[in-house]
């Protein structure tokens, strides 16, 4: 057999070797699985809201609700008002994430459009949940919408506590009639000379009257929503009322627009009935939601 060749240091480089590679896979607490031990949990990301995708707009209001919105389709022939109840969709780049529809009736007297508009918000940061930046978008559109900030009523300063008397028995008051309570009493103002303008007593302003019917925030519907109102002139004969309600429940955002026109001698719109009738439809929208 022949014997193998020995080479000096081979031995003790092989070992000083094997102890360094050890050295390195042991935890010590300087290697990769250090950091990883040391590193925190995972952030949670924020909530998605609660709706995915949304229905079709243009079927999802009744025809006897659109009869009562455009009146002046019953005097269409037959395929303009099949026209006209169907409305047109409108045109969106992504219909899970924002749909709507409009519809018109045009009469002599006057013309009625109706718009809708669902928006289905999606937040891109994971910190932020979807419901919250739908209040954002929300909070934006009533800002817009410039409602009116009810007055704030002025708090009226308490009166001081009466001050005790040193000396006097607890709880109680004193009274002393001394010289000096004479003369603290402030002198009679002299009466203006004769012939001289007496000035006119200060009025409070008065706030103007209220017909409830102004924009303002709604309650019960959705979790939160407005209603706008806006009487817009057409020239010297024509006037055109626009009643926008707009609410939103988690993340999505609803707006009805319902727009009356009329012109010639025929009477301004009638701001009660549009309003009711915008406020109907946007509870029927808003129970569809909750199906």
């Amino acid at each position: 057999m022949q014997r193998q060749a020995y080479v000096p240091g081979l031995t003790a480089l092989a070992a000083a070797l094997a102890l360094g590679l050890t050295g390195c896979s042991s935890s010590g607490g300087t290697g990769v699985d250090a950091v990883d031990s040391k590193a925190g949990p995972a952030s949670t990301p924020a909530p998605p809201g609660r709706y995915r995708n949304l229905f079709e707009p243009c079927g999802s209001v009744p025809q006897a609700t659109l009869k009562d919105l455009l009146p002046g389709a019953a005097q269409l022939p037959d395929k303009d008002r099949e026209q006209a109840y169907r409305g047109t969709a409108a045109v969106t780049y992504d219909t899970d994430r924002r749909v709507g529809c409009n519809w018109k009736a045009d009469t002599p007297d006057a013309s009625h459009r109706l718009r809708l508009d669902i928006e289905r918000v999606v937040s891109y940061d994971p910190a932020v949940s979807d419901d919250d930046r739908a209040q954002e978008v929300f909070s934006g559109k009533q800002i817009a919408a410039d409602l009116p900030v009810p007055p704030q009523t002025p708090q009226t300063p308490q009166t001081p506590p009466a001050t005790q008397t040193p000396g006097s028995p607890t709880g109680g008051t004193t009274s002393t009639t001394t010289s000096t309570s004479t003369s603290a009493t402030p002198p009679a103002s002299p009466a203006p000379p004769a012939g001289s303008a007496v000035p006119p007593a200060t009025s409070t302003p008065t706030a103007p009257a209220t017909t409830g019917l102004e924009p303002r925030v709604l309650e019960g519907l959705g979790q939160v929503a407005f209603l706008d109102d806006v009487l817009s002139s057409d020239g010297p004969n024509g006037r055109h009322r626009t009643v926008s309600v707009v609410f939103r429940t988690s993340n999505v955002i609803v707006t009805v627009e319902y727009v009356e026109q009329t012109g010639g001698a025929a009477e301004p719109p009638d701001s009660q009935e549009l309003q009711e009738k915008a406020r109907n439809l946007a509870r029927l929208l808003a129970e569809r939601l909750e199906e």
